[in-house]
């Protein structure tokens, strides 16, 4: 039995944003606009978490009046999302020179910002468009929150990749009660991330860091 104490200062503060799509999100702090999600039965909590982070700045709809949760997060989405979760410095950023990532961009400084803390890697291309996959978001939860990596591999999924490095930032999550498996022995990490499933993930982990906290995990 190990325990670690976290020391973080993710408190939620309301907070004016840069907005990328003027009609669906919010320049300061504003009510629930959102009429896609349920504030009941199986989407309570999912309602709760947009709420709050859409009230923050942290997250954004896909219109002015749905927030599209089933709908597949982009790669480049997903960057936003967690930089402003992380309260990055997204203006004075370094160009991590991808050749799909121009500096007009709606989320280069975003993107930018992600490589300069080591959340992402330098590469030719961040493929912003793209779907980001249940593996890829494990991986920028641990090391964007700096969470204590699991040493041990001991969720029965059938279906861990193949990169072991990939398996711990899965069984990280799942140590944080951030995330689980789509079954008892599937993790699937190589299925897409919903919108709603990411601003959920992000939600329950700026919940457990707010305050400084213990996590307590069997080795």
């Amino acid at each position: 039995m190990s325990t670690k104490k976290v020391h973080k200062a993710w408190a939620f503060a309301t907070a004016a944003v840069v907005v990328p799509c003027v009609a669906a999100m919010p320049a300061e702090a504003a009510t629930m606009p959102f009429t896609d999600i349920k504030n009941s039965g199986n989407e309570a909590e999912l309602y709760k978490a947009v709420s709050e982070l859409y009230s923050q700045g942290i997250v954004f709809g896909t219109t002015s009046t749905t927030f599209s949760p089933y709908q597949n997060l982009t790669r480049g989405e997903a960057a936003y999302f967690l930089a402003e979760a992380l309260k990055l410095e997204t203006k004075n950023v370094v160009n991590p020179g991808f050749s799909d990532v121009p500096t007009s961009h709606k989320y280069y400084g975003h993107i930018a910002a992600l490589v300069e803390k080591g959340i992402i890697q330098k590469g030719t291309n961040y493929n912003p468009d793209q779907f980001i996959k249940r593996s890829q978001m494990a991986k920028m939860l641990t090391l964007g929150f700096d969470l204590q990596q699991a040493t041990k591999l001991s969720a029965p999924f059938l279906d861990f990749t193949k990169d072991n490095e990939t398996n711990t930032y899965i069984q990280t999550l799942l140590n944080y009660g951030i995330t689980q498996g789509t079954s008892p022995t599937t993790f699937s990490p190589y299925t897409d991330v919903r919108r709603g499933q990411m601003v959920l993930f992000l939600y329950r982990t700026l919940q457990k860091a707010e305050d400084d906290f213990y996590i307590i995990s069997v080795e």
